[in-house]
């Protein structure tokens, strides 16, 4: 099968792009696979443009590790980009919390590489890594559900604590977003055997692949797709322990801006949750301050029923969301004379800028309207269950928001005011167990 040839397959709900299986895509993986003469496959956790996840059991040290399994393709600028930021970011760990004041982890929250190494297939070369596996994202956790307030707190203090330590390390994560924070597996999860864990959450869900023209398979793709497995709780079920084990996961598009520049251009954060600066300056360097949005963004889905902005929309309908809740008062000068622009006008630059919408649009709610629109009327519902806010944290929270999603990336928070701010500092932080605290060196 040569890459330029395209097979349709027949369309399998909640799985990869099965046409992606070719030369430079992913690498075709079977339930009870092993990989590097260690690693039996046990389920799929996850997969993404670039990767997919398994939850394998390592026959030499016999416990669970997840391996990320990336796609052969030569042409990606950096494939070993995010085990290369790991790496770094896990050589520093222990520096970091030996010469540091008095604070909250935020090392603990980053992935560490247990193992690394290449495997050889039909469509190509894969780098593949393997780390601890986790319960899930909160993105599926809290899908039309709500965190208990305390968890909800200690949540963004735990994930605004990992944003902390990734930036004191010169670096931007540039992916932040639900999707991408992962809850850690209590420690009795190593004690299941195979058998036992298929006991408890059920055999792999696995449906046949086949080809739209009824031709045989080729090498190149799996005889089944798997459907990936969710092994975490609902988020009305979390607990402070699952807060305080939040990990901030996926820096495949992490970048360190004294050494590498990254333009808006090229951002692949989501539309609804990327920095808006990414849209309306692709031209200009991204900063720590896009990730500053991205946080607050992902703060607002943690203690939220709903997100802040749309997930199925264009840019132009993204950024008049973002006017909308944030004010076109506060929209910056420089960006107005493109948003407002005529269909006739021509492009200040190669990539088509965002503009006002010209149809007829919904407006969305300013931010307080939608604080009691999407926060506590849903909270009042089931106060007893999951809690609500007072006024005066309500507006030590909305201050926090306002600060971390300014639309001016230099004017927004940094990640050190974000820590320090009212909300952090009354509300959120003081959620994060005891444990957690680094002790002050001597």
């Amino acid at each position: 099968m040569s890459p330029n040839e395209v097979i349709e397959y027949n369309y399998i709900h909640g799985v990869e792009r099965l046409d992606k299986y070719k030369p430079g895509g992913y690498y075709p993986i079977m339930i009870n696979d092993v990989l590097h003469n260690r690693y039996r496959i046990v389920d799929k956790l996850g997969f993404g443009g670039y990767s997919t996840i398994w939850l394998a059991r390592d026959d030499r040290l016999n416990h669970y590790v997840a391996i990320k399994v990336n796609i052969s393709n030569p042409s990606l600028p950096n494939p070993q980009r995010e085990s290369n930021v790991l790496r770094a970011l896990s050589g520093l760990r222990l520096t970091t919390a030996q010469n540091a004041p008095t604070t909250i982890n935020g090392h603990d929250a980053i992935p560490r590489i247990l193992d690394e190494f290449n495997i050889e297939g039909p469509n190509g070369t894969h780098i593949c890594y393997t780390v601890a596996p986790a319960q899930g994202n909160l993105q599926e956790a809290s899908f039309s559900r709500l965190f208990p307030i305390k968890v909800a707190r200690a949540l963004a203090a735990k994930l605004a604590s990992a944003v902390s330590f990734v930036h004191s390390q010169g670096f931007v994560h540039g992916d932040i977003h639900l999707r991408n924070v992962l809850v850690g597996l209590p420690s009795t999860f190593d004690e299941l055997s195979v058998d036992q864990f298929k006991e408890k959450f059920g055999e792999p869900e696995a449906e046949s692949i086949s080809r739209m023209d009824g031709k045989p398979l080729p090498p190149n793709v799996p005889i089944k797709a798997v459907v990936p497995l969710y092994l975490g709780k609902k988020a009305q079920e979390f607990t402070l322990a699952d807060a305080n084990s939040l990990i901030l996961s996926d820096f495949g598009e992490a970048f360190a801006p004294a050494v590498e520049q990254r333009l808006g251009r090229d951002c692949h954060t989501p539309l609804s949750k990327g920095a808006p600066e990414a849209l309306l300056q692709p031209d200009a360097p991204l900063t720590y301050s896009s990730d500053i949005w991205s946080l607050g963004n992902a703060i607002w889905e943690i203690v939220a029923m709903r997100p802040l902005f749309s997930d199925c929309e264009g840019q132009d309908e993204i950024v008049a969301e973002q006017i909308d809740v944030f004010g076109y008062q506060n929209f910056p000068l420089k960006w107005r004379g493109q948003w407002e622009r005529q269909d006739s006008e021509k492009e200040s630059t190669d990539q088509p800028l965002p503009r006002r919408p010209l149809r007829k649009r919904d407006v969305w709610s300013p931010l307080e309207v939608a604080f009691e629109e999407d926060v506590q009327v849903f909270r009042k519902e089931k106060e007893d269950v999951v809690g609500i806010f007072s006024e005066e944290e309500t507006r030590a929270f909305l201050d926090l928001m306002r600060g971390m999603m300014v639309f001016q990336p230099e004017k927004r928070m940094t990640i050190d005011e974000v820590l320090k701010s009212e909300w952090m500092s009354k509300w959120a932080l003081p959620q994060i167990s005891a444990h957690d605290v680094v002790p002050t060196a001597n």
